[in-house]
């Protein structure tokens, strides 16, 4: 749910994605701004795409430390409109919403636990031309005992426009308490579409005749090769802090996605 915040008269720590355009405009908002460092800055503002607002969401987790985002890259649905003037206004009046991440549990096939966190998706992947095959547990209760797929991912609502709806999965309001759960180009069973899960379930994926049909785990940008097992669930614990402009919210965006706006 969106709030009102008060930065305004806050330091700010300037980010960049490094390309020249990135870059350029950060020199610009430092020579007008002052530059602050991260650790003690009131609020970040990441100038760059999309992946640079994932990487700072990631890098800046849990610390309740707000991010803004304006756009230097190239789609930058997760970022505000670009513009050089009235940042301090802009950041007095912007409005907050709080994404909470995924937590992946990844076993490989020689029994090594990996950890990471998921603000799209945990998406599991086929390493080589052989189909995946994948046993899905909702709760420790088997769903599906085998879903044959190029893969199969699981997206939060903030993450349900970005790799969940190129795979066809259902788009969700950011305050919706669910996780889609989406198969990548299903084959068996043919007609099986994803299935929507309380964002309180823990999925547990079981990867079939593993040796054979290698499988990745990726949470966001990090990737974990041949699993064997995958758990995952919403860490409600945790927060990120992302800012946009009235009327631009992340709420108002995933809205217009669904009616193709």
């Amino acid at each position: 749910m969106s709030a009102p915040t008060k930065l305004g008269d806050g330091r700010i720590a300037f980010l960049s994605s490094g390309t020249p355009e990135a870059e350029d405009a950060r020199v610009l908002f430092v020579k007008r701004y002052g530059e602050t460092d991260c650790a003690d800055a009131d609020v970040i503002v990441a100038l760059g795409g999309d992946g640079l607002m994932l990487q700072t969401l990631h890098r800046f987790m849990g610390s309740k430390k707000p991010i803004y985002g304006m756009n230097r890259g190239s789609v930058g649905f997760l970022m505000n409109e670009y513009q050089e003037d009235s940042l301090r206004e802009r950041l007095a009046a912007a409005l907050s919403s709080t994404i909470h991440p995924l937590t992946m549990k990844a076993t490989d096939v020689k029994g090594t636990v990996h950890e990471a966190r998921a603000i799209n998706e945990v998406s599991l992947l086929r390493q080589t031309y052989q189909a995946a095959k994948l046993r899905i547990s909702i709760d420790g209760q088997e769903r599906l005992a085998e879903l044959i797929a190029d893969g199969v991912l699981i997206a939060t609502p903030a993450g349900s426009t970005a790799y969940n709806l190129s795979a066809n999965g259902p788009i969700l309001p950011l305050d919706a308490p669910l996780m889609a759960l989406t198969p990548i180009s299903a084959f068996r069973p043919r007609r099986w579409r994803g299935a929507l899960l309380p964002d309180k379930a823990r999925v547990t994926i079981d990867i079939l005749e593993a040796d054979k049909r290698p499988v990745s785990a990726v949470a966001d940008h990090y990737e974990v090769r041949k699993v064997a097992s995958v758990d995952i669930a919403m860490d409600h614990a945790t927060g990120c802090l992302i800012l946009h402009d009235p009327g631009h919210s992340l709420e108002e965006r995933i809205l217009r996605e669904q009616f193709g706006a």
